[in-house]
């Protein structure tokens, strides 16, 4: 018998097939059918720190202009921020009466700020860890590097405070010291650490003068930058490490686990090719598995890792002197 199951964040789930954040994930209906086609467990669609705010700007919009009433600017801080809450609230308690594999409830932040008190009620509402999904575009001209890594910190410590389930935090790779960063964060309270969040990306329509979003879907190509890092990290870390971007198929979900994943996220594929590709990832993982005499995932887990490589420096490499040189024109 192939044994399919993994540790991530303390939680056991029956194999480390994640469905990342996103629409896939909004409803019970669609989660539980994520759950029949194999997934082991769910990251719901994020709450938004910027949502929140935004509905609160239009209310306030509302507002007679000349209303100086402070009790009211409190009553729509606190109504919005319970309405947007309580519809993620209610599909939480949904899924946990429902749904049999753990679901990770998610929180776009920004800021180390609001944080405590909704990561206090998704606790209570039964999620089975807090996945806090984090990139402060550094922009800022007057914070420096290091304050703006400090937030990090800072939003963890704020949330674990108040929260005893696990928490993860989904970072990028756009750190002065990516290593020394992931290490660090590894060594506070949080349960893991996921390789890495995909962003907005801005595009221009020169012709209409407007800006768009482009490369809203990841592609095959995407997996490198994941995977060597997932390879570096591997056993130098206190905490899971789960990879995301670029998983399209079940060869480059096997890639992660030997680059030392504990678990693995997808979300792209799954727009692509439909929720069916769940099973066919699997199916492939076991085939691939089967056909290498592997029983287990602890079996092979990492053995393509930094740590256990014949030749660690070739992680490090960052030119092709080999592959271009030997071009032809």
């Amino acid at each position: 018998m192939i044994d399919l199951s993994t540790k991530y964040l303390g939680l056991t789930l029956k194999n480390p097939l994640i469905v990342g954040s996103s629409g896939l994930t909004n409803s019970l209906e669609d989660i539980k059918d994520l759950e029949k086609k194999g997934a082991g467990a769910v990251v719901l669609k994020s709450i938004f720190e910027e949502e929140i705010l935004m509905e609160y700007e239009q209310e306030l919009k509302n507002v007679a202009f000349d209303d100086n009433n402070l009790e009211y600017y409190d009553y729509f801080d606190y109504k919005i921020k319970e309405e947007n809450l309580g519809k993620y609230i209610a599909l939480i308690e949904s899924c946990k009466k429902e749904v049999n594999i753990p679901v990770i409830a998610s929180i776009n932040c920004i800021s180390s700020a609001e944080w405590s008190l909704f990561a206090k009620k998704i606790q209570d509402a039964g999620a089975s860890a807090l996945e806090l999904n984090a990139f402060i575009l550094p922009t800022d001209l007057t914070r420096s590097g290091a304050e703006t890594e400090q937030l990090y910190f800072d939003i963890i410590k704020n949330v674990k405070k108040v929260v005893r389930i696990p928490v993860s935090l989904k970072i990028s790779y756009y750190f002065s010291n990516v290593a020394q960063m992931i290490q660090q964060l590894s060594e506070t309270d949080i349960a893991g650490l996921v390789l890495f969040n995909r962003f907005y990306s801005p595009d221009f329509d020169i012709e209409n003068r407007k800006v768009l979003s482009t490369h809203v879907l990841s592609s095959p190509q995407d997996l490198a930058i994941s995977l060597r890092w997932i390879a570096i990290m591997a056993n130098r870390v206190n905490c899971s490490l789960a990879a995301s971007t670029g998983v399209h198929d079940g060869e480059a979900f096997i890639k992660q686990l030997l680059a030392g994943a504990d678990a693995v996220q997808v979300v792209s594929t799954l727009y692509k090719n439909g929720t069916d590709q769940i099973t066919r990832i699997l199916n492939d993982l076991e085939d691939w598995m089967r056909k290498n005499k592997y029983a287990a995932i602890a079996d092979f887990k990492g053995q393509m890792s930094q740590e256990n490589s014949h030749n660690p420096a070739i992680f490090e490499r960052v030119q092709f002197m080999k592959y271009f040189g030997e071009m032809k024109k």
